[in-house]
């Protein structure tokens, strides 16, 4: 059983439907109603150290890829080698590319720094002079320093790709899809091992739980007799009217890395621009720790506006049209809980992803599912176990 109808959850319930089991899954709202509904879309290894994180994000960059060819049914193996990158798939799979940019010498010189390190950990990242992003990107800015150009970084239209993972897996003839019930309990047995859920149709029994709840992941467990540290972080999206293509890649500036990897509560903004298939170009980011609050913040829009009209002066005449928030799953090492937690058994968590859920999808679900069946997973998972928090607390 999957507890989540967004992209993780949806990750989780296709690779597990391929690997052969049956899966139904639970969510309180629609497919998506969460932080799925409220992300941009990004699949990105251009923000990422080196490390296991960027490892899951390598994993699942080349799964996006194979997706976007159509999902796979179980007998059927797909190759790198047969995948385009220039696919437009039912859920506007998008291999645009990120670029990075610095506005000073400095930092250009951190940017080398950073890409060196990924490119040893098998990340494509080719270095632009000033005089050349104008050939990436003729809208930018022409007083900037220079950046990088990370061509595996894509995009995907987040709603529609959870919806067609778990279409997928009810092709297979092995989901079952709860939607508008809410997790009341979770069912447990004399020994705390987990034996279902309970919702306000009724009890569900499952012997095995994955907790894919995103930034409420802290609520569930907690209804499992466990703590798992998982807080929301609200983040703004500005959304223009529709243009012809003037951002043609994922373009940010070199302040947004810093951001990601911060723990700071306060509110930060670093600018992330992006055009999308339909028109309408896309700006974030901006962080900050307020618990749920959904209040608008002017002060996070007029950030965003500025800075994405520093890279990019032409949006300065561009109607902003609409804007929404939405709540990333932070965990404070900024790594996501993916795996069993012994302290529950039977519960697996594949939460606490921050904003790299989308991106970190289907290497995630590749991995619930290889511990749902005993396989051995594709990568190391002892980064990502959910008790390294309790470890952490009994020790410190």
């Amino acid at each position: 059983m999957v507890v989540g109808a967004g992209v993780i959850g949806a990750a989780c319930a296709y690779y597990a439907s391929l690997s052969g089991l049956r899966v139904t899954v639970i969510d309180r709202g629609p497919v998506a109603g969460g932080t799925t509904g409220a992300g941009e879309g990004n699949l990105l290894v251009s923000d990422k150290e080196p490390g296991p994180e960027l490892e899951l994000a390598i994993l699942s960059a080349r799964l996006w890829r194979e997706l976007a060819t159509g999902p796979p049914t179980r007998n059927e193996a797909r190759t790198v080698s047969r995948l385009d990158s220039r696919i437009e798939s039912r859920f506007e799979y998008e291999r645009k590319g990120g670029l990075v940019v610095a506005s000073t010498e400095a930092e250009m010189t951190a940017l080398r720094k950073f890409a060196a390190g990924q490119k040893q950990a098998g990340v494509e990242a080719i270095e632009v002079p000033a005089r050349g992003l104008a050939a990436l990107e003729p809208h930018l800015a022409p007083d900037l320093a220079g950046g990088f150009h990370y061509p595996q970084d894509a995009q995907v239209q987040p709603a529609l790709a959870a919806a067609h993972l778990l279409k997928a897996a009810a092709d297979m003839g092995r989901l079952t899809l709860r939607l508008g019930e809410e997790v009341t309990a979770v069912l447990t047995g004399p020994n705390g091992e987990v034996r279902g859920v309970r919702t306000p149709a009724g009890d569900a029994k499952a012997p095995r739980i994955v907790n894919a709840t995103g930034a409420w992941g802290g609520q569930l467990a907690r209804l499992a007799g466990v703590e798992l540290p998982v807080l929301p972080r609200r983040g703004f999206v500005l959304v223009t009217e529709p243009l012809p293509r003037v951002v043609r890649h994922k373009v940010y500036s070199s302040d947004y890395v810093a951001d990601v990897t911060s723990g700071s509560a306060g509110l930060q903004t670093s600018a992330v621009v992006e055009g999308t298939p339909a028109g309408p170009v896309l700006i974030g980011a901006s962080r900050e720790r307020v618990g749920f609050d959904r209040a608008l913040s002017l002060e996070a829009l007029r950030r965003l506006a500025a800075q994405a009209t520093r890279l990019f002066p032409a949006l300065a005449e561009v109607r902003a049209i609409r804007t929404y928030a939405g709540f990333r799953p932070y965990l404070p090492d900024h790594l996501p809980a993916i795996g069993p937690d012994p302290r529950a058994p039977g519960l697996l968590h594949a939460c606490g992803h921050e904003g790299a859920g989308i991106g970190l999808a289907p290497a995630t679900g590749m991995l619930i599912a290889a511990m749902l069946t005993d396989r051995e997973p594709p990568l190391p998972v002892a980064p990502f176990a959910p008790e390294r928090f309790a470890e952490r607390a009994a020790t410190g």
